[in-house]
């Protein structure tokens, strides 16, 4: 039987949600020196993310609303830093 990481139910934010579902995909990640989160730009990692945010929607969001959120979030993150440039 194959055994999942259950992600803890103490969520903050829909924002904070979709950015640990996001880290979680390995569709984004920190900058080493100032933190911001940066875009990795992977479409596997993408599509993992979406799939994380249909099967396991955070409580009072549907499927579809957690999918929109993860994109929201996904679109307003660069895949620089804002303080390297």
């Amino acid at each position: 039987m194959q055994m999942t990481k259950k992600r803890p139910q103490a969520i903050r934010t829909r924002h904070g949600w979709a950015l640990s579902v996001l880290q979680e995909a390995g569709a984004i990640h920190e900058c080493e020196e100032h933190g911001w989160a940066k875009d990795r730009a992977d479409p596997h990692a993408r599509e993992h993310a979406l799939d994380i945010a249909r099967q396991e929607p955070p409580d009072g969001l549907s499927p579809d609303q957690a999918v929109t959120e993860v994109r929201e979030v996904l679109d307003s993150i660069g895949d620089t830093c804002p303080e390297c440039d």
